[in-house]
Parts: C-alpha cells; sequence; structure tokens
C-alpha cells in the first residue's frame, strides 16, 4: 500500500490538511512534506519523528 493512502487512511484530517497546502503551494510542496507539516501543526509533541524514515541517501553506495 502507498504510503500516501496509508496516511490518508490513518489519518483523514491531517491528510485534509495536507491536501490543502499542496494546494495553496503551487506544486512546490510535495504531499509528504505537507503531511508532515500539517501534523507538526496540530501535534508538536511529534517533532522528534518528523525526519523518521526521511533520510537522504547517497547513490553511490551500493
Amino acid at each position: 500500500m502507498r504510503l500516501s493512502l496509508t496516511r490518508w487512511l490513518l489519518s483523514p484530517a491531517t491528510s485534509w490538511r495536507a491536501r490543502k497546502l499542496v494546494a495553496t503551494s503551487g506544486g512546490r510542496l510535495d504531499f509528504d512534506a505537507a503531511w508532515r507539516r500539517a501534523r507538526l501543526a496540530s501535534r508538536p509533541d511529534e517533532l522528534p519523528y518528523q525526519h523518521y524514515g526521511h533520510r537522504a541517501t547517497d547513490e553511490r553506495e551500493p
């Protein structure tokens, strides 16, 4: 299952806010970043989890 679909099912209010952020950004903000921004706006205690699973990868490594 896609991550965006999972997020939509688990937290519809946050996903709805994220969709609004994406629409108002004019395409400059992707859904994942908007979802994290919307989630932290309503639940600031989840700040330590903001970067979990979103680490940059080095394509030169096997």
